[in-house]
């Protein structure tokens, strides 16, 4: 029997939040890493501030031992996280005068895109939310070049 890869399991784990409404892009259990990590918040110690773009003195501890964090390294749990924060409209890092965009579907079904893109990324696979194969269409832009702010 074939382990599930860590891709498979933040996949299917996104999949089931956006369709429960359990996605949360302000909530440290809700938002994209939140539910990679089972809607735990442990990892938020790993960074400065949940919204941070930076990693916090544990994160690059951690990151120093090689630990991960359901299959995740901290700083690729940072970059899931801030891409998802920015393609839902979020100006990083949060404060609390941070413009609060308009939270729906839509909104969150964008963050989704960039964090399958950054997961896609970090497996080194093509993105599988990239449609062009299947139209037989080669983009003059990747996917990636279409939402430049969501993914760094």
């Amino acid at each position: 029997m074939e382990a599930i890869s860590r891709f498979d399991r933040a996949i299917t784990k996104l999949y089931e939040a956006f369709h429960t409404d359990r996605l949360n892009p302000l909530c440290c259990k809700q938002c994209a890493v939140g539910n990679i990590c089972d809607n735990t918040d442990l990892w938020k110690h790993l960074v400065k501030a949940h919204g941070s773009t930076e990693l916090s003195y544990l994160g690059k501890l951690n990151e120093t031992f090689g630990r991960k964090v359901y299959g995740y390294a901290p700083s690729e749990l940072l970059q899931i996280e801030v891409a998802f924060l920015r393609a839902c409209g979020y100006e990083l890092p949060l404060h609390l005068t941070t413009n609060k965009p308009k939270l729906d579907k839509d909104t969150l079904f964008r963050g989704l895109v960039a964090t399958v893109a950054v997961l896609c990324d970090l497996e080194g696979t093509p993105n599988v939310m990239d449609c062009s194969a299947l139209f037989d269409f080669e983009p003059a832009q990747s996917v990636a070049e279409m939402v430049p702010e969501c993914i760094e």
